[in-house]
């Protein structure tokens, strides 16, 4: 048992030995796949090194309901002061006398809207159509987010009958005598005028940052001399909201201001620069009622696809014809007009019904025994004297139109009556 053991034991050593020697390929793939391993060691740890890719993750907020501007406690019933002869129920407020602004303007308003903080979405919001709320505009909405009206700012999208102003009040035909009130439906208004302005060194720059909190503005124009400005935006709605945003408020130096509707530029620039721009929302109406591809069309952009195509459909049908322009819009045209021609197709309908007639007496004549006054041998109800009496009165009914209009030719025109007067 001894000698077995140690021979095994000194058998065991010399394998490893016979291994080393008898593969060398063995001994090549293992460094290649340690090569292989460092290699994809050393890559891992340079791909580790670089910094992950960013990810934009889209956040979605939801809209804040609108707040109360004031404390809905502290809001008080009370008839408003007299500034006219006449009370008006219906509107809660005098009339019949001009000293409403002049009362007004003594004193500045008690608050102001601030957009960044008030603005939010109310149950208006769920009516399509729904009018912005005065008092939001004026700063002095208790109701917040159960409002019935909008508390934001008008956009672009928000479009009004002309009759009413943003915030649902009807105009009237003409503007007050101090360019105050709602305006008029008959002018386009989107100037204001400013006044009682104190005049600094950065007046513009002052004016048009106020009043640029409501909408944005085309032109701002300052008169230092005379402490007046002119503010014009582009949509006609933030001038709105504007005029009653600013008005009995203060810009920097706690003035009290003084804004109305602007009156007509009389400046020949100004009133060209306007003109331009309403033919210019003209043509882009024209351009949303015609289509982007009539458009392209008129304006020589269109694809050479669509050049194609057109040369095609105006070639009627003909191989290498392409028709003039006259003749392809008059035949658009006559293609648009054809379900406005039915009443004018009624002479046709009255030739067949002839023709027909004509084609019933031939066949009852075909069926007389010879026009001897006896009825007809296969169901006619007239004889053939009968039938041929009446084709006589048919011809001789359509000769009678062609003498009448011949015996009418001579006749002078209508100016050959002595008189136009009825008593003559």
């Amino acid at each position: 048992m001894a000698e077995v053991v140690q021979a095994r034991t000194s058998f065991a050593p010399s394998s490893p030995s016979r291994k080393r020697s008898a593969s060398p390929a063995a001994e090549d793939s293992a460094a290649t796949t340690t090569a292989l391993t460092t290699t994809t060691n050393n890559d891992t740890t340079l791909a580790s090194s670089e910094p992950p890719a960013k990810k934009t993750k889209l956040i979605r907020r939801k809209r804040r309901p609108a707040r109360p501007q004031v404390d809905p406690s502290t809001v008080k019933s009370e008839p408003p002061p007299q500034t006219g002869t006449i009370f008006n129920i219906w509107y809660n407020k005098w009339s019949g006398g001009d000293r409403e602004d002049a009362y007004l303007s003594k004193t500045a308003a008690p608050s102001r809207c601030n957009i960044r903080n008030d603005s939010g979405w109310t149950a208006a919001d769920k009516t399509p159509g729904s009018y912005f709320c005065l008092f939001f505009a004026r700063g002095l909405c208790p109701k917040g987010h159960e409002c019935q009206y909008l508390h934001r700012l008008p956009t672009i999208y928000d479009v009004f009958n002309p009759n009413v102003d943003c915030f649902g009040r009807d105009k009237h035909s003409d503007y007050r005598d101090d360019m105050g009130g709602v305006g008029s439906f008959l002018r386009q208004n989107r100037t204001l005028y400013v006044g009682r302005i104190h005049v600094t060194d950065d007046i513009e720059e002052i004016v048009a940052r106020h009043f640029q909190e409501w909408g944005e503005v085309e032109r701002t124009r300052v008169l230092t001399g005379r402490g007046v400005a002119f503010v014009t935006y582009v949509n006609e709605a933030n001038s709105q909201f504007a005029k009653e945003a600013m008005a009995h408020q203060a810009l920097d130096n706690n003035e009290v201001l003084n804004v109305r509707w602007a009156t007509v530029d009389p400046n020949p620039l100004s009133q060209k620069r306007e003109a331009a721009r309403i033919e210019e929302q003209a043509a882009e109406a024209v351009r949303r009622a015609l289509g982007e591809r009539a458009v392209r069309e008129i304006e020589g952009r269109e694809t050479q696809e669509e050049r194609e195509q057109r040369r095609i459909e105006s070639g009627f049908g003909l191989d290498g014809y392409e028709a003039p322009e006259e003749i392809w819009y008059n035949q658009q045209k006559q293609l648009e007009d054809t379900g406005s021609k039915g009443l004018l197709d009624a002479p046709a309908q009255d030739q067949a019904d002839q023709a027909a007639g004509s084609s019933t007496t031939t066949q009852y004549q075909a069926g007389g025994d010879g026009g001897d006054g006896s009825s007809g041998v296969d169901g006619g109800i007239f004889s053939g004297s009968t039938l041929a009496a009446l084709q006589r009165n048919k011809t001789t009914a359509r000769s009678l139109p062609a003498q009448a209009a011949k015996s009418a030719a001579p006749a002078g025109p209508l100016v050959g009556y002595g008189s136009d007067d009825e008593s003559d």
